[in-house]
């Protein structure tokens, strides 16, 4: 839909669209990611939100009363999710297939959004965002990382002992600090987090 012209020649913004369901929470939580990306969780109004799904600010506050629930809901709807363990035939290859899926959800846009709101905000208001990321990323990664060691000690490829809550912690944990110290981490990050501190952690 293209933006209507006053009698004057100014340009107006574009009519709202007329959606329902889904298609709507989808168009939100879209222009909501854009918000946080680009201007942050402070500058995040639910007027620039409807503006931006192209709807008006009832529909916004009839679903949200807060921009804080607004904004939980976008994340909790459009995080990427780890999957299935990967199965991969050996032990490498299934960690560094788990560590490029954790930096892939990392660098994805809902991604960049909570990273973004964890590092603008102090440590009380950021307690519910901080605990979404660890409900739908971190701890469904050490449950995968837990269960491809396990296979690895099945196949005599990682020490008895070795998979342990501990090492299930170490890929998350070096990948988040690494994001937040030296920005996105990159494709050679993650195989240097399996080559170098991984594997030779495990190993049989």
């Amino acid at each position: 839909m293209t933006a209507t012209t006053s009698g004057d020649g100014a340009r107006n913004d574009p009519l709202p669209l007329r959606r329902r369901g889904r298609v709507l929470e989808q168009a939100i939580f879209e222009a909501t990611l854009d918000q946080l990306v680009n201007t942050g969780y402070a500058r995040l109004s639910m007027e620039a939100v409807a503006v931006g799904a192209r709807t008006g600010k009832a529909a916004i506050y009839r679903r949200w009363a807060s921009k804080e629930e607004l904004v939980l809901d976008t994340l909790r709807a459009t995080l990427p999710q780890p999957g299935p363990a990967p199965d991969l035939g050996s032990l490498r290859d299934d960690l560094l297939e788990l560590v490029l899926r954790m930096r892939a959800a990392m660098v994805s846009v809902p991604g960049c959004a909570g990273r973004a709101i964890m590092s603008e905000l102090d440590h009380e208001r950021a307690r519910p965002f901080v605990g979404l990321m660890h409900q739908r990323l971190i701890e469904p990664s050490k449950a995968l990382m837990t269960e491809v060691l396990r296979r690895g000690v099945e196949r005599g490829e990682v020490r008895p002992g070795a998979a342990t809550p501990l090492i299930a912690d170490i890929a998350p944990a070096l990948m988040m600090y690494r994001s937040k110290m030296l920005g996105p981490p990159t494709e050679q990050d993650a195989v240097a987090v399996v080559d170098q501190v991984l594997l030779p952690a495990v190993r049989a």
